[in-house]
């Protein structure tokens, strides 16, 4: 189709969206990249401006504030972490078959899910925070916690990966090493401020009630005390349309040097969990067709149903949320049918 689409189709298909199983909050906003579409819509228990978490949406603004700091001289990707972490938090935080490979793992290792360290976020951690218990995951005991459990494989082990909430965290502690500042202080002065973002923010504080509750399965889900703890790998509180700004600026060059955005796509490796993708260096790719790989979704999912992405076939990008732990798929399903009318 040719541009086929307007506000009430949109909106048409949102609502579509919204009659699915637990499915009660829908915000989607599409925007062509020559600026001739740009809309959002939204239903449910969602309004067009609402803001939401972000999840792990948040990784591509880690991603975003390292390639920063490259281009200020200021880190290199392959860079061992123990030149940024101290000797506590490094040694033997990946022994592999009786090995020590602590020392070998690398930035881009951490960025591209090759560095073989576990995930602390474990079915266990889910479903205790989905059953009620909630609870802090701190930077000291999510490495404690990692310390104990066995490495998936040798870091950058050619063919192998593993997502791991983990690396996001190290990666993290990295960037206020190199920084001298917070997370939250790093997001601000490089990203929000930088794109006027006026209602993105880290939830920090666990009585803040702005964003909407998150969902799992038929039920609320409220673990305040754990989103305020990872603000690294998951703690961004955005809007649709804030969130597009993001990934506008950063697939064109606004945050850091267009020229470093190739490098993102190199060596691509298939993940089956926590669901079936590729990842790459700090994005990820969702393939949409069964026929078509090479031609997917670029960018990250959240595991709040959120969502940010580019199509490159078509050159259009998608931000929002579905709100709901295990609604993927809608969202998926819902990005795939408005993109058939471009």
């Amino acid at each position: 189709m040719n541009n086929a689409i307007n506000q009430s189709t949109l909106d048409e298909l949102v609502a579509q969206a919204v009659k699915k199983k637990n499915i009660v909050s829908v915000v989607l906003c599409v925007e062509k990249g020559d600026n001739s579409f740009s809309q959002v819509s939204s239903a449910g228990n969602m309004e067009d401006d609402h803001p939401y978490f972000l999840a792990s949406v948040t990784k591509l603004y880690i991603t975003a504030s390292i390639l920063r700091l490259r281009a200020e001289n200021k880190i290199n990707l392959d860079d061992k972490i123990s030149k940024y972490l101290s000797k506590d938090v490094v040694s033997r935080i990946h022994v592999f078959k009786e090995i020590d490979y602590s020392n070998d793992i690398t930035i881009k290792h951490l960025m591209s899910n090759t560095s073989g360290i576990p995930d602390y976020f474990t079915s266990e951690v889910f479903l205790e925070l989905v059953n009620g218990k909630d609870q802090s995951w701190p930077f000291d005991k999510t490495i404690h916690s990692v310390k104990q459990m066995k490495p998936k494989f040798k870091p950058g082990q050619k063919g192998k990966a593993h997502y791991s909430d983990t690396n996001y965290q190290i990666l993290g502690e990295i960037i206020k090493t190199i920084t001298g500042k917070s997370i939250q202080e790093v997001f601000k002065e490089f990203i929000f401020d930088e794109l006027n973002l006026k209602h993105t923010y880290v939830y920090e504080d666990s009585n803040d009630l702005k964003p909407l509750p998150l969902n799992y399965k038929s039920k609320q889900l409220h673990v305040p005390q754990y989103m305020s703890s990872i603000p690294a790998e998951g703690g961004i509180i955005s809007t649709a349309k804030e969130s597009m700004i993001f990934v506008r600026a950063f697939f064109n060059g606004k945050l850091f040097p267009k020229s470093d955005f190739n490098e993102l796509l190199n060596s691509f490796n298939f993940l089956f969990v926590p669901g079936q993708f590729y990842y790459g260096i700090g994005i990820a790719k969702q393939p949409i067709s069964l026929f078509s790989f090479k031609d997917g979704l670029i960018g990250h999912w959240g595991q709040s149903g959120a969502f940010a992405f580019y199509l490159p076939k078509k050159d259009l990008y998608f931000t929002g949320t579905v709100n709901q732990i295990v609604g993927h798929n809608v969202a998926a399903q819902l990005i795939t049918k408005v993109s058939k009318h471009f």
